[in-house]
């Protein structure tokens, strides 16, 4: 297979379409400001990016960084960005999402689809188990980023509610970072790219899935942590 050809399957084919006109028929009703259409488009666009495109090839056949890289986007980033494209008055009226579930569950989610296993179960079926894993990664993922956006906690707890999610899910990056043999055999058996040997595709796997997780983790934490300042000075 060339490791550069494009994807097309059924999430890029049919799920992003259909989630993409759900969204668009929801205006209608329930217009949002431009920079939450942004941030939804954006959203769509990254889905895209990393499961049409050759990162889809790379990622499920010759290397594991990309791959992370890839699972960071559909769990964390682009959930993050569609929520964020929500408008709140269509946000009110949906079922309330308490935070301490939905982190207990986006955890869970994340850490058993990386079970070695289940990890290799899932790539060995890309037709099915790996679709499953894809869509639950994004299911959770607006889970957790829920309560976050559209919540009505303080500023405070969402600054720590965000910062415990980054305490969690990092040890899986930092684990491959420094494990000095390759946890997944689909990738050691696997042809590779570039040159890279498995265990250094791993140990950039690792670093790589770590600071992508600090950029949005931090990024959110910062806002929120700043807010809180804010909230305690206009107090005083």
């Amino acid at each position: 297979m060339n490791p550069y050809s494009w994807s097309w399957n059924a999430e890029a084919l049919v799920a992003l379409p259909a989630l993409t006109a759900a969204y668009v028929w929801s205006l209608r009703r329930f217009p949002a400001a431009p920079w939450r259409v942004a941030s939804f488009g954006a959203a769509i666009v990254l889905l895209l990016a990393v499961t049409i495109t050759p990162i889809e090839t790379i990622a499920l056949n010759y290397l594991l960084s990309v791959h992370l890289i890839q699972n960071v986007v559909l769990a964390e980033w682009a959930p993050l960005l569609a929520v964020l494209g929500i408008p709140p008055a269509l946000a009110a009226g949906a079922p309330r999402v308490p935070p301490v579930p939905a982190l207990v569950l986006w955890v869970v989610n994340y850490g058993v689809w990386h079970l070695p296993w289940v990890y290799d179960a899932a790539l060995r079926n890309p037709h099915s188990l790996l679709h499953l894993e894809h869509a639950l990664y994004f299911v959770t993922g607006v889970l957790l980023w829920w309560p976050v956006v559209h919540g009505t906690l303080a500023p405070g707890l969402k600054a720590a509610y965000v910062f415990a999610a980054f305490l969690l899910a990092s040890p899986i990056g930092l684990v491959m970072a420094l494990v000095p043999e390759p946890i997944y055999e689909f990738y050691a058996d696997g042809p590779g790219l570039w040159d890279l040997s498995p265990i250094r595709d791993q140990q950039i796997a690792g670093v790589a899935m770590a600071a992508a997780e600090a950029i949005v983790f931090f990024a959110a934490f910062a806002f929120f942590f700043a807010r809180f300042f804010a909230e305690q000075d206009e107090a005083t």
